[in-house]
């Protein structure tokens, strides 16, 4: 009989820090790769085996019941069913793909109570240079319709009784919803809360009461008081034993990975606000065979900011391979598939833009 899930995430972990102890990181950057890389494979058994991401085809029309200005930039919308029902439940980690007036889509996490079923809320950073969709969400007023879909889960919550959250600025918006589920059952809990200054951190007011009330879990982490935490830094916070969820800027998160695996930490799950940089790509040409074009992607680019400098209107929406927004028709060439969001099958004839590369010259019906 097989392992349960519970038992195969505990092998696995036993397995990982016996590998640890035997080959310490100083002997090999590249095993530390490894090790980071099966720890995370061991934190998506743990509790569950991760589902597979599927796209999730439910269709909500809302309305923008009302906008509050959470912090420097951040503005939060709270949105209920335009036919005044009840919303679909939904699961910490959570997000929902919001259909802007322009035809733009953009994916952003639920923050508010999964307990709520009248209304979500979301909150939203607004990035001058960024593809407009932040600057679109920024102008709209309470009582625009607007359409979603969804809610998914590609950031599962798993259920252990210690966790350390880590949240940078606008990345508090996953992980709210767990920290509060810790505190409504009770578990063994520390929080992190870090952001370039205090004008700069949603929700700041509403978390430092939680820090008036449970003062030694609650640590409150401006950088121009306190300086950049490092990873050991953080870390030093967990309960033993913890896992640790995690969201905010790639820097963060980068300072966070190179110290796992560490004793006090179980299991490591995290999630990106912006994309991760393309690292020792190869170049590669897309032939876009409707369009007509002819596109270079360099190596330490994706196919998605390539095919975008010809075709702006491509869509897209997570830019980290799991959203299911911006898969093509693959009509020719070699694919490299990194997302989490095709099956093996679909691989075949889908190339998702965001995360996925070629080799040599890959054709897309665009």
């Amino acid at each position: 009989m097989p392992d349960s899930p519970e038992r195969a995430a505990q092998l696995e972990a036993e397995r990982l820090h016996e590998d640890f102890r035997a080959n310490p990181p100083s002997r090999s950057m590249r095993f530390l790769g490894v090790i980071v890389a099966a720890y995370e494979k061991a934190s998506g058994l743990s509790g569950h085996y991760r589902p597979d991401i599927v796209e999730v085809r439910r269709t909500l029309d809302v309305v923008v019941d009302e906008v509050r200005q959470e912090s420097d930039g951040v503005r939060s919308f709270r949105l209920v069913a335009a036919d005044g029902g009840e919303l679909p439940g939904w699961h910490p980690g959570a997000h929902v793909d919001v259909v802007l007036p322009s035809g733009r889509q953009r994916q952003y996490s639920l923050t508010g109570s999964p307990r709520e079923h009248d209304h979500y809320r979301i909150a939203v950073r607004e990035i001058a240079d960024g593809g407009g969709g932040s600057r679109e969400m920024h102008a709209l007023e309470a009582g625009q319709p607007l359409t979603l879909r969804g809610p998914r889960n590609a950031f599962p919550f798993i259920g252990v009784d210690k966790y350390l959250f880590v949240a940078g600025g606008i990345g508090i918006t996953p992980i709210r919803p767990m920290l509060y589920d810790a505190i409504e059952r009770g578990v063994d809990w520390q929080f992190v809360y870090t952001g370039r200054d205090r004008g700069s951190m949603p929700f700041l007011a509403e978390l430092t009461d939680l820090a008036a009330a449970y003062p030694d879990r609650v640590h409150l982490r401006p950088d121009d008081e306190f300086g950049v935490p490092t990873g050991l830094a953080i870390l030093d916070y967990a309960p033993d034993g913890a896992a640790l969820y995690t969201c905010g800027p790639p820097p963060m998160i980068d300072a966070i990975r190179r110290v796992i695996p560490a004793e006090n930490i179980a299991t490591l799950h995290y999630e990106r606000f912006s994309p991760p940089p393309v690292v020792g790509g190869e170049p590669f040409t897309v032939v876009l065979a409707r369009s007509g074009h002819v596109v270079p992607v360099a190596g330490d680019q994706s196919a998605l900011a390539a095919i975008r400098a010809v075709l702006p209107d491509v869509a897209y929406s997570c830019q980290q391979g799991y959203c299911g927004t911006c898969p093509v028709a693959l009509i020719g060439g070699d694919v490299e598939h990194h997302d989490r969001c095709l099956t093996d099958a679909q691989r075949e004839t889908r190339m998702t833009i965001c995360v996925s590369r070629g080799s040599g010259r890959v054709t897309l019906d665009l």
